[in-house]
């Protein structure tokens, strides 16, 4: 067993019967440091000034320094001063901390009384230190003054003096803010690396914001490492989408796949705008295979893609006409390892080939939809139809139209106007009225294309029909192009010389 100690505690017997004595003087001075300490304390510190000058106290340095500083958080420059002058009347010199609440006193005034104090503090032989500076960086940081912010720091430097924490960091903010965001990262790397202390989290994420907004991709980069990895910030969801904006610019998938996680750790409910920059980025980094898993991904939250969203595939498929072949294997391999193909991804296919002009190499993507355990949306009908107006195949275009209704889908009015441009294609576009109609019944408002389409084709062809199309045309509230408007003129039948 372990011996008992025997170390006892310091007998302490009290002393009742001593009482201290506390100076009037001594009593005024802490009440006045307990004033100088709150905020929007001026008003009891002149009370107790007044106090002071009816009992005939004197008062002292502490005194007066307590006063300023109640003055200085009022940011009244003119009574600072007045209370200099008393000093200066009751034989009291001011010392460096009381120029310093003028200097505070000073944030919201001009600039020159500023260099005016400063002055005056030379001639008292106080030379600026790094509390003095830090209130001028204060003072020009409240002005948007980033210029002029880096040349003090610069002197402050050729004198050997470090820039405190809350000053470096007024700076970062405000070269941020106004889209310095190089600049800002660069200040606050170098504050850290010749600073055993760290730039806050909240000055991170202004730079990682600031980044964003510009589209900066390595800003962004480091400052999400720095906040979000090292720091453990969270940032909001409008932070996050400015960062999947970048992501989306320059590819960076790894970084846009860390957001989606971020944005889900935080509560937020995915939506097609959040995956719509991150398709992007593995776009633009030519990451196939995670941007048709990140189809999958927006099918099995609910969320359907549109077809902008999925634009910047097709873009990537259409650059290289052998990267459309290689992109079966990728499917292949998906559907191999249990995931769903969506029909966003073969129409993505589709789309590439008939931009290559490759009709055929489309409608082979169509049918493999079976393969796949997919099924073909109005998106696919309407990329088809496009080809069909390119090749002028009117054959195939009515046979995709039967197939579209036996699949039970409803045209929308991208479809129509596809038809209708199909029909006009053909000598004999008797049907191209016969579906302007149907569109017209299904509530859905004709674009001008199809109506400068319809006339062109009628005058082309002598039909007079063109006429009721520019009534109804202007009906829809639309203006006739300056081109379409000379082609009319100079080649509509001579019996209608009165239509335009």
């Amino acid at each position: 067993m372990t011996a008992p100690s025997k170390i006892t505690p310091w007998a302490f017997n009290q002393d009742s019967t001593f009482r201290g004595s506390v100076t009037q003087l001594a009593r005024c001075q802490y009440e006045a440091i307990s004033h100088a300490k709150g905020t929007r304390r001026l008003i009891p510190c002149l009370r107790l000034v007044r106090e002071m000058k009816k009992e005939h106290v004197k008062p002292d340095l502490v005194i007066y320094n307590s006063l300023l500083a109640c003055i200085a958080e009022e940011g009244l420059p003119l009574e600072a001063w007045a209370v200099v002058d008393d000093m200066h009347a009751m034989g009291i010199s001011p010392d460096r901390q009381s120029y310093h609440h003028i200097l505070h006193a000073l944030r919201w005034s001009p600039l020159e009384p500023t260099w005016e104090t400063l002055e005056k503090m030379a001639e008292q032989g106080f030379p600026p230190n790094e509390q003095t500076y830090a209130l001028i960086i204060k003072r020009i940081t409240a002005t948007e003054g980033v210029e002029l912010a880096l040349q003090v720091m610069h002197e402050m430097a050729k004198r050997g003096f470090s820039p405190d924490l809350t000053a470096t960091q007024d700076v970062i903010k405000l070269a941020a803010d106004l889209h310095f965001s190089r600049l800002a990262i660069d200040l606050a790397q170098n504050f850290e690396a010749h600073s055993v202390r760290r730039v806050d989290g909240g000055t991170w994420m202004a730079c990682l914001i600031s980044s964003a907004e510009l589209l900066y991709a390595d800003g962004v980069q480091k400052c999400w490492e720095k906040a979000v990895h090292e720091l453990s910030l969270t940032p909001d969801e409008g932070a996050c989408i400015a960062v999947l904006h970048t992501c989306a610019r320059h590819g960076l998938a790894d970084l846009a796949t860390d957001v989606i996680r971020v944005l889900r750790s935080i509560g937020v409910e995915w939506q097609e705008y959040h995956f719509a920059p991150l398709l992007e980025a593995f776009s633009r980094a030519g990451k196939l295979k995670e941007a048709f898993g990140t189809l999958h991904l927006l099918r099995s939250n609910g969320i359907v893609p549109r077809p902008e969203t999925v634009q910047p595939i097709s873009d990537l498929l259409k650059n290289d006409v052998d990267r459309v072949d290689r992109t079966w294997k990728i499917l292949d391999e998906l559907r191999d390892e249990g995931h769903s193909i969506d029909a966003a991804a073969i129409n993505a296919i589709i789309d590439a080939s008939i931009t290559f002009g490759d009709l055929q190499r489309a409608i082979g993507a169509y049918k493999t939809f079976n393969d796949y355990a997919s099924k073909p949306d109005i998106e696919t009908f309407n990329l088809l139809l496009r080809g069909c107006i390119d090749a002028n195949h009117r054959e195939l275009g009515d046979k995709l139209l039967l197939d579209l209704k036996q699949a039970g889908i409803r045209p929308n009015a991208l479809t129509y106007e596809r038809i209708i441009l199909l029909c006009l294609t053909q000598p004999t576009y008797e049907d191209a009225f016969f579906y302007l109609e149907e569109m017209k019944a299904q509530k859905f408002l004709p674009p001008l294309r199809v109506y400068e389409a319809i006339v062109r084709t009628c005058v082309a062809a002598g039909d007079s029909r063109y006429a009721l199309a520019l009534t109804e045309l202007g009906q829809c509230g639309y203006t006739l192009s300056q081109d379409l408007r000379r082609y009319v003129a100079t080649h509509k039948p001579s019996s209608q010389d009165d239509i335009l």
